[in-house]
């Protein structure tokens, strides 16, 4: 570029420049017009540029585990477009159970580089929300119960993301944790220990550790704050006490009020509702006239406008030189990533016997029954409608009958299917019902060939599956949830297993002790009446692109399963906190309030507490070979912010390769507050052929000695004796040490 040329680019193009001074410069060239437009939606997911000056629109997407299909300009609806296919990978549940921080990584990548091939600018994930109550609809799309757990995948997801010149939003902010009464505003009540300790730490980690580019608000309210204008949480905390420097969006249609939006910290208003009038919106027109009769400085504009274009500087979107990331979508690197993930996140629960892996060699019939074996679960792909914003358009989706046909029939295996069950809303018995946000109560299930079959019906289903299962080597029972129960806008009622399941997993297994049980979903459901005579069972969270072929490598044995539970399943839904003592204000809620009573005592905390056994514990998860731990070591550490270093041994003692996540707990001895039993603090998955043996080393900062002190308004190391234990999972802990904390 001669130097005329270059003396005739505007400062904010110039990338050699510092982001703050493009920004800046930027900025001082916009009209006030302009300013606001940049504020708020102008479509259903974008928001203005400034065309005068080169500005692109900005351009969002759902999808926290794949880039959603292409919508109407200005509506929800698909635009029926046909090159909008992309990789659907495994929902977050699934991500969470890999316990795999490499490849949330890798997982994050795919995304970001998808998003970027179909145009996005803001992907609209992680989800972080912690699974408080199994009933929650949109348990399926986050990483489980731990703040920990959740903040070690959310940090690598969105670094992998961002990599790719694409902003992720972290979300929900905050403390959203159900769906009935959420877009309503229901107030969730929870006191500040709480809130820093179990609902904020991923929030946190994404913009300390991440450096996340945006965050979405929440549709509740909490402690009397719309979470999308609330001062406390996007002021104060957010960006005040964290140093958030990115912009806020709202959750659509979760803005509530001009002063609310403009004083509250949101800087981009979304819209979900039928309008062609954008300017109409809280921080469109009213919030010019606000900033016009000075209600509003305009420095508050100039702040929500700067952290827009921030984001856009980072993201390369102004940028001509070529540099920003093209994207890819549908790659064959890609689907890898979908089906490693897959394969990583399948917990084998219960393998009695040894009855897995399938001998292949030795079968000669299998059986496969149920309705999972052959759904789909992207609606966007043709499977059941449900799920939400989270729904991909799959290039393809891989069920489990087409994996096992794919790598059992090959090899000479007749494979059979019934599906033993009918989805059928009518007709089937046991089926689920849901609760929708605003507490009506509804019937899951999808109309079919099986329509209004009623009781006879699914007696005749369920015996043609008992009677292939009779003439079977093997029975691969394929059930759990879908996406007509576990969905955006609806909780379950209960976690009973719909379409009269439980009665026809009893039959099977009374008919083929061989019987292997596999359920699909992203949440705790009814186990405890037939899982003690059940030989295998696998928890196998929703696989997209390529669940199918994962399921079928494991069942096989070409691939060692090394999934982790995420969650805990209990043998009831009274086990669970929210619901332990049946009081409707702790769920789901007594005028438009939810109280978190509980406190910190979430997930296994609660367990521990009560000493109360589950039916499978958090971290839980089996493997075709064992694993034995050896030397604990805890020592002081020498590196910045870092208390402890601790280490121990892992050896595979089996005959097969395997992945163990060896995890770390802290508790402390005769606390003066309340504190938990035991805490995550730290945990590595390590691969290991035979006979190998690797060093686990885990380096503990302040943070896994502290307490959030309400008092002091900040986290507080607790000096006293502390327990280290290290194991397979929170109740299979194998090694134990003290340390003093001073």
């Amino acid at each position: 570029m001669s130097p005329l040329c270059a003396a005739d680019v505007p400062l904010y193009r110039d990338t050699n420049q510092p982001v703050e001074a493009r920004v800046n410069d930027l900025l001082g060239r916009m009209t006030l017009e302009e300013k606001i437009a940049m504020c708020h939606a102008n479509t259903y997911f974008t928001s203005s540029g400034v065309p005068r000056l080169g500005v692109p629109d900005l351009v969002m997407s759902d999808g926290p585990h794949g880039v959603h299909e292409e919508r109407l300009v200005h509506g929800w609806a698909s635009a029926g477009r046909t090159d909008d296919f992309t990789t659907d990978l495994p929902a977050g549940t699934g991500l969470a159970a890999t316990w795999n921080t490499v490849l949330a990584l890798r997982y994050g990548e795919v995304l970001g580089a998808e998003a970027r091939a179909r145009g996005k600018d803001i992907i609209l994930g992680p989800g972080v929300n912690i699974a408080r109550t199994p009933l929650f609809g949109r348990n399926f799309e986050f990483f489980g119960e731990d703040p920990h757990l959740v903040s070690r995948i959310t940090v690598p997801y969105i670094r992998g993301v961002q990599a790719q010149g694409v902003a992720a939003c972290v979300k929900h902010f905050a403390v959203n944790n159900q769906e009935i009464g959420a877009r309503e505003g229901i107030d969730a009540v929870v006191d500040r220990r709480t809130l820093h300790e179990i609902y904020l730490p991923a929030f946190k980690a994404a913009v300390r550790e991440a450096d996340v580019l945006s965050v979405m608000g929440a549709y509740n309210k909490v402690n009397g704050e719309q979470a999308c204008e609330s001062d406390t949480l996007l002021n104060k905390i957010l960006k005040k006490q964290w140093g958030f420097t990115g912009l806020v969006v709202s959750d659509w249609g979760g803005a509530h009020s001009t002063m609310g939006c403009a004083l509250g910290g949101l800087d981009l208003e979304m819209s979900g509702r039928p309008k062609r009038d954008y300017d109409a919106m809280y921080l469109g027109r009213p919030f010019r006239e606000a900033v016009g009769r000075g209600r509003v400085p305009e420095s508050v504009l100039d702040d929500k406008v700067r952290r827009i274009l921030r984001v856009m500087m980072r993201i390369g979107s102004l940028d001509t030189n070529g540099a920003r990331p093209r994207g890819a979508m549908n790659t064959p690197a890609h689907q890898a990533v979908a089906r490693q993930v897959a394969e990583e996140g399948i917990v084998l629960l219960k393998n009695e016997g040894n009855l897995l892996p399938l001998d292949v060699e030795k079968l000669t019939r299998v059986a496969v029954i149920g309705g999972n074996a052959t759904r789909k679960h992207s609606p966007a792909g043709g499977g059941l409608p449900g799920g939400g914003s989270s729904a991909v358009k799959p290039l393809y989706e891989i069920t489990p009958l087409d994996g096992l046909l794919a790598r059992l029939g090959s090899r000479g295996v007749t494979v059979t299917h019934t599906a033993g069950y009918s989805a059928d809303a009518a007709g089937a018995a046991g089926v689920s019902k849901l609760v929708g946000e605003s507490g009506e109560t509804s019937i899951a299930g999808e109309p079919g060939e099986n329509a209004a079959i009623g009781a006879r019906g699914a007696a005749v289903l369920r015996e043609r599956a008992v009677a292939a299962a009779r003439e079977a080597d093997a029975v691969i029972f394929v059930g759990g949830f879908d996406h007509s129960v576990e969905t955006e806008m609806k909780d379950r009622v209960d976690m009973s297993l719909p379409y009269g399941q439980v009665e026809l997993i009893r039959a099977l297994i009374a008919a083929n002790p061989r019987t292997v049980v596999i359920l699909i979903g992203g949440s705790a459901m009814e186990m405890d009446s037939w899982v003690r005579d059940a030989r295998a069972v696998l928890f196998a969270p929703y696989g997209g692109s390529e669940g199918g072929s994962a399921l079928a490598r494991i069942l096989a044995g070409d691939v060692n399963p090394s999934g982790k539970l995420p969650i805990t399943l209990a043998r009831r839904l009274e086990d669970y906190p929210p619901h332990a003592t049946g009081d409707r204000a702790m769920y789901p809620g007594e005028g438009h309030k939810i109280q978190y009573r509980e406190g910190i005592f979430v997930g296994y905390r609660y367990f521990d507490e009560k000493n109360i056994e589950p039916l499978f514990c958090f971290g839980h998860g089996l493997s075709y070979t064992q694993f034995e731990y050896s030397d604990l070591r805890v020592e002081p550490a020498s590196g910045a912010g870092v208390s402890r270093t601790v280490s121990f041994r892992v050896t595979n003692t089996g005959r097969r390769e395997g992945a163990e996540v060896a995890q770390v707990y802290v508790s402390q001895k005769n606390p003066k507050i309340t504190r938990p039993v035991r805490e995550l603090r730290g945990f590595e998955k390590v691969f290991l052929k035979p006979g190998e043996s690797r060093t686990v080393t885990c380096a503990l900062n302040a943070d896994a000695f502290s307490y959030y002190d309400t008092e002091r308004d900040a986290w507080r190391v607790s000096a006293g004796d502390y327990v280290i234990e290290a194991g397979a999972s929170s109740r299979d802990l194998r090694l134990r040490t003290g340390v003093s904390v001073r």
